[in-house]
């Protein structure tokens, strides 16, 4: 009896969790009935633990019609093969989709429209691997099989296509580091990342670098020559 109980009081702490983090992070919630009729994210996240469940067990059809289902009430899509941690936050979620070899940490929030996809068609892990403590905004697409950092922080609309490094704030398309560690980054090395801006900056840079280098040096040819023209001043006056 107790063996079955157990299970069930894990299952019932980790549904107040999840309600609890909807309530913490999402200012509009008010309370927690309206957190469990009203939040697709929730629905998806409760219904994806019952396919993740099916999937270990072997019972893979059942998990894709369950998770098939899901998408349909709630708008996200999250394989049934995708490894989920505690108290993660879906906000808005309609249009988010979890790949089948993704990996998410504790403590990640996801907002509307997100993908943690694959570009191509390899096979095994081929999906984000995302850390704790993450929180991605509204339109990011983080491709492949690459590893967002612990306390990392990307920016809407962001295409993601390497690997973060922990406490970083990523944006762009595709996405480069602007924030790491709290300390602004600049990138000046081209073979960082390949981000048109970034090029056209770098290569700006080298410009202007060089039109200062021959300022210097027609300064010092305009210097010697004054220098001349007054020496040779000099001798006529002598």
């Amino acid at each position: 009896m107790a063996a079955r109980i157990f299970p069930l009081r894990g299952f019932v702490y980790r549904l107040n969790e999840d309600i609890a983090t909807v309530l913490e992070r999402d200012p509009a919630a008010r309370s927690r009935l309206e957190v469990v009729f009203c939040y697709s994210g929730l629905h998806a996240i409760w219904a994806h633990r019952v396919s993740h469940w099916l999937w270990r067990r072997k019972a893979r059809i059942l998990a894709r019609l369950w998770s098939q289902a899901a998408r349909f009430f709630t708008g996200i899509e999250i394989h049934p093969g995708a490894e989920i941690g505690k108290r993660l936050f879906i906000d808005h979620g309609m249009g988010v989709v979890v790949g089948e070899t993704s990996v998410i940490g504790d403590n990640v929030t996801l907002y509307q429209c997100v993908t943690l996809g694959g570009t191509g068609k390899e096979s095994g892990k081929r999906h984000p691997t995302i850390g704790n403590n993450v929180i991605i905004g509204a339109g990011v697409k983080v491709l492949g099989n690459i590893v967002v950092g612990e306390n990392c922080r990307i920016g809407a609309g962001s295409v993601v296509l390497r690997s973060v490094p922990d406490n970083s704030t990523v944006v762009g398309v595709p996405a480069h580091i602007v924030y790491r560690n709290g300390m602004r980054v600049v990138i000046t090395d081209p073979k960082e990342i390949s981000d048109p801006l970034s090029d056209v900056i770098t290569s700006l840079g080298c410009q202007i670098q060089n039109m200062r280098e021959e300022i210097e040096r027609l300064k010092a040819t305009a210097q010697l020559a004054a220098h001349g023209g007054s020496q040779r001043q000099y001798d006529r006056t002598a």
